[in-house]
């Protein structure tokens, strides 16, 4: 890392472009790189080292990130005023960077987990209440609602009833990919661990059939499980009445759970990024990327995301694929988002948002290398899609929207027990079921948020902290959040309607 006193930073020699720590004003000079400031450079916005042509490649990471759009001067400021996103090569080099498996910490460490009957782990003792179309979510929540307050006063080890509601399930085809992936997430939540138990309930009349999770095998009927329709049941009062006596009767038995210490290989830990700033690949992404290497090097699974924001990076991960096939499943899904987001008259480079430029990030390029940072350096043992099972051991990579909520919808699904959530804006996302640690990479945000940020990435700009060391005390968070410590969005009761599953397919 750059020294403390010098006002940029430079993240790979071959770059012609650095960061600033803090705004610089025109006219100051950059003694380390022998350039003056041309004009004011905002906080983690770029600034050009060297001359640019118009057409030359512009480098940060000693990646590519984009292409002069006009000449740049040394001590320009760099970004969507003077880069343009084009075509390059990339050298998919399967396999190059897989390293021989290694074998799990002979003392893994562990976390106190609550340990299901048939033996899964969870971090949480939740009971859900999911709809399978909208046409129930407002009974969904009605039954929730009836456990708010004091009403679980009795039952400590109870973390709370969370509604499970989403704005689909009609009025859409009744096969294909739109209907598969949605039935998968509402499978994947039916049988998350941290719900101690389930109630599923419809309207009756939906293309998403409650025997279709049935079907599935993905939920089955039993004294913790339970599936109902407002029709069948009787209205909405009689399904809200039943459906609050069923969870008063699951409760003494749920509340019985303890904790006990379990091996970190039971933890299967969601990377996310959201509301993104020209930090985030710097202190707060890297970090997390030593936190998922630890996990994995503990026996535990890492689960990276957001398809359209490794594009352009996707070529770091083929080369930790550990065989050419699990490289390929990666680049089928980028070319099914290329053509997907054409299809739409979009682009890849739609991606970042207008707060990610505020922030300092220019192109989709930037933010990939950025993002694929908290993937750390472990091999990609599996790509899976949408909301399916992440059931290998080791860093898997999962094809999700970048859109946060949806991302991490699927990653729930997939079966995630804990979410590390960067963010250089300010994204104050939660996550019922699972806890959502979040990670602010500027010390500026994480003052201005305290009681919604867990961790101060920011401290790596401002102090002697390594990104290793950082890496470690993210590790010890997570070990200590799955063990029951709760996350800042926890104590804000945050995550009752962060259920987003992936809407494909025509609405009829």
């Amino acid at each position: 890392m750059t020294a403390l006193n010098q006002l940029t930073i430079r993240l790979n020699n071959s770059d012609n472009v650095v960061v600033a720590r803090a705004k610089i004003s025109a006219g100051t000079e950059i003694p380390q790189e022998k350039f003056t400031c041309r004009e004011d450079i905002s906080f983690g916005h770029k600034v050009s080292v060297s001359a640019i042509e118009a057409g030359e490649a512009v480098k940060k990471y000693g990646q590519i990130i984009g292409f002069a759009s006009k000449d740049i001067q040394p001590g320009e400021h760099v970004h969507t005023h003077n880069i343009a996103m084009g075509d390059f090569d990339r050298d998919y080099a399967f396999c190059a960077d897989a390293t021989p498996e290694s074998e799990v910490l002979a003392e893994p460490a562990s976390f106190d987990g609550i340990v299901r009957p048939d033996g899964r782990v969870a971090t949480r003792n939740y009971i859900g209440v999911i709809s399978s179309v909208n046409c129930s979510a407002s009974v969904c929540r009605f039954i929730a609602d009836a456990f708010r307050g004091d009403a679980l006063k009795d039952f400590p080890n109870v973390d709370g009833v969370v509604p499970i509601t989403h704005g689909t399930g009609c009025g859409m085809a009744g096969q294909g990919e739109g209907f598969d992936y949605l039935l998968n997430t509402i499978g994947g939540y039916t049988r998350h661990p941290n719900f101690g138990g389930v109630l599923l309930i419809g309207l009756g009349c939906e293309v998403m059939q409650i025997d279709s999770v049935l079907k599935g095998g993905d939920f089955k009927e039993g004294p913790f499980s339970h599936a109902m329709t407002i029709q069948d049941t009787g209205g909405i009062r009689s399904t809200v009445d039943r459906g609050t006596a069923l969870i008063r009767n699951m409760l003494p038995e749920l509340n019985r759970v303890e904790r006990q210490p379990v091996p970190a290989s039971q933890l299967i830990l969601g990377l996310q990024c959201g509301g993104s700033d020209g930090y985030s690949g710097i202190t707060a992404n890297p970090a997390l990327g030593v936190a998922s290497d630890l996990l994995v090097r503990n026996g535990g699974t890492a689960v990276l995301g957001e398809t359209p924001e490794v594009y352009g990076a996707e070529h770091l991960l083929t080369r930790r694929a550990v065989s050419r096939k699990v490289g390929e499943k990666l680049i089928e899904r980028i070319h099914w988002w290329e053509k997907y987001t054409a299809r739409h008259g979009g682009e890849m480079d739609n991606n970042p948002s207008p707060g990610n430029k505020a922030g300092g990030l220019t192109t989709i390029l930037e933010k990939s290398l950025g993002a694929v940072a908290k993937g750390g350096s472990s091999n990609m043992v599996e790509v899976v899609e949408y909301g399916r099972p992440a059931t290998a051991k080791g860093f898997v990579f999962m094809d999700t929207p970048g859109h946060d909520p949806v991302s991490i919808t699927g990653m729930v699904a997939g079966g995630a027990n804990i979410i590390c959530f960067t963010t250089g804006r300010g994204s104050v996302y939660g996550c019922r079921p699972v806890p959502s640690v979040k990670l602010a990479t500027n010390t500026d945000m994480y003052n201005r948020l305290q009681e919604d940020m867990d961790i101060n990435c920011g401290v790596t700009l401002d102090s002697d902290v390594s990104i290793e060391e950082l890496g470690g005390q993210i590790f010890h968070s997570i070990l200590e959040t799955a063990s029951g410590k709760k996350s800042k969005s926890e104590t804000f009761l945050m995550g009752d309607n962060e259920f987003i599953p992936w809407q494909l397919g025509a609405v009829m």
